[in-house]
């Protein structure tokens, strides 16, 4: 049962509106396989003699883009604006200036404290925590049958890559780090078999995440082990290699990015195959006294 406040969807695309997926990309040809079903509007099952009969719809206003694109021509979304597509990404970047610091707190104001419940979920839905399990005991069992010399991590390379997009202050990444126990691992030498990125545009978000993080686990994690890193990039042309991760993440960070198709392309083109997809964003809200307010 949806909660009686603003909920959270965990959608596929900007297109699959109303739906809650995920995405796994398998095979070496990058196809996408969406376990939801998509609802398209009855107005396309129309017949024949209707649709000649009524005259066309009216073409999209120019002040907003047209249903079904996030972004097409010059005009995109800020808040309950339409702004150039060139002024979105300085106005979303001075925001986040403006609230790095206060940003979970932020963040607890506008869902009542519910979307750490939701980031939780987000985790539980990765599977990171028994799949971390599993790689350790791996490893553990590697390990034991070979000298000190011959392991030095210089060329291990991770068996579990983790990306966290428009992750800056690091709240989901921390959960990450957390279930696959990367600070207990780092009190050993060689680098981690699992890897932690957060990738956000805004360096002062950067900054305020690094920080905590150092605070939280001290610098092994960073440093030594390398399980944990922050890299300033942008979400539709992400600084990473073709197929470098096997799960990507992003949450409340997809409606502030200017282009989401290029965004979601460029998640595609960095996740390896069979590597996932999840998004986790604030939608409508249907009661309407909560509704107003909201």
């Amino acid at each position: 049962a949806a909660p009686a406040s603003p909920r959270h969807k965990i959608i596929s695309s900007s297109k699959a509106k109303g739906s809650i997926s995920q995405i796994s990309i398998a095979g070496s040809n990058h196809r996408a396989h969406s376990s939801t079903t998509i609802r398209h509007s009855s107005t396309a099952n129309r017949n024949d003699a209707a649709s000649t009969s009524s005259p066309p719809p009216p073409p999209p206003s120019p002040q907003s883009p047209p249903i079904g694109s996030y972004v097409s021509g010059p005009i995109t979304h800020f808040g309950y604006e339409s702004v150039s597509i060139n002024e979105k990404e300085g106005r979303v970047k001075k925001v986040f200036e403006n609230v790095a610091d206060n940003y979970d707190v932020m963040n607890d104001f506008m869902s009542a404290g519910l979307h750490r419940y939701w980031k939780d979920e987000l985790l539980r839905m990765t599977g990171v925590e028994p799949m971390a399990k599993a790689i350790r005991r791996r490893a553990s069992l590697n390990y034991a049958h070979v000298s000190d010399d011959d392991v030095d991590g210089s060329d291990n390379a991770s068996l579990l890559s983790i990306l966290d997009v428009a992750g800056g202050t690091g709240d989901v990444a921390f959960r990450f780090v957390d279930a696959a126990k990367c600070e207990e691992r780092a009190k050993s030498s060689g680098k981690d078999e699992i890897s932690v990125t957060v990738c956000d545009i805004n360096p002062e978000m950067l900054r305020v995440g690094e920080a905590r993080a150092r605070k939280k686990y001290g610098s092994a994690l960073l440093d030594d082990t390398s399980a944990l890193k922050f890299v300033e990039g942008n979400a539709q042309y992400l600084p990473f290699e073709d197929e470098s991760f096997d799960l990507y993440t992003i949450a409340f960070g997809l409606r502030n990015v200017t282009d989401v198709d290029m965004a979601l392309r460029d998640a595609l083109r960095v996740l390896k195959p069979g590597g996932r997809f999840l998004c986790l964003e604030f939608s409508h809200v249907t009661t309407v006294p909560l509704a107003t307010l909201y």
